[in-house]
């Protein structure tokens, strides 16, 4: 059983968004089905490219993309991993900007923290450096909203409870 996701941000407008949720998983589970099964939680609506999402990708290693492929076959990169310490941390560049194109001299950053907590695990998301983004405000906005990180902690929590 997870429980709800909490939230917290900074009093500056572009403060970092924060997001938290206790799932009743170990934190070697958990990462595996954030990043591993990312493609089975991933909403089919949050997608940039042309065409229906067919998958999403996390690659698992530093340096690796982030990205869908699209039902007619396209990639497009969303990001990059910045730092792969499984079961620890993952951290993304997150170089969707405004216009929802993919720009990587405009990227924020998203960290995924795994924390032993009893018999679960503490995720933790810190999705910030907004600023690099041409539409920061409104990004930080769309994030922070129901369809951002709400909705998605909901769905990979979903993906955890039912992955054996």
């Amino acid at each position: 059983m997870t429980e709800p996701a909490t939230a917290t941000s900074s009093a500056e407008d572009l403060g970092a968004v924060h997001r938290e949720v206790r799932v009743a998983a170990a934190p070697e589970k958990a990462f595996r089905v954030f990043t591993e099964r990312f493609d089975a939680w991933w909403p089919r609506s949050h997608h940039i490219g042309e065409g229906d999402l067919a998958e999403a990708f996390i690659e698992p290693f530093e340096g690796g993309r982030w990205y869908e492929r699209t039902s007619s076959g396209t990639d497009c990169t969303w990001g990059q991993v910045l730092v792969w310490d499984p079961p620890r941390q993952v951290s993304l560049s997150w170089a969707i900007d405004g216009e929802f194109k993919a720009d990587p001299n405009h990227a924020s950053r998203i960290d995924v923290t795994f924390t032993p907590d009893g018999t679960g695990t503490i995720v933790k998301v810190e999705h910030s450096e907004f600023a690099g983004h041409r539409a920061a405000a409104e990004l930080r906005g769309a994030v922070m909203s129901d369809g951002g990180w709400p909705e998605l902690l909901e769905l990979f929590t979903t993906e955890l409870d039912a992955t054996a």
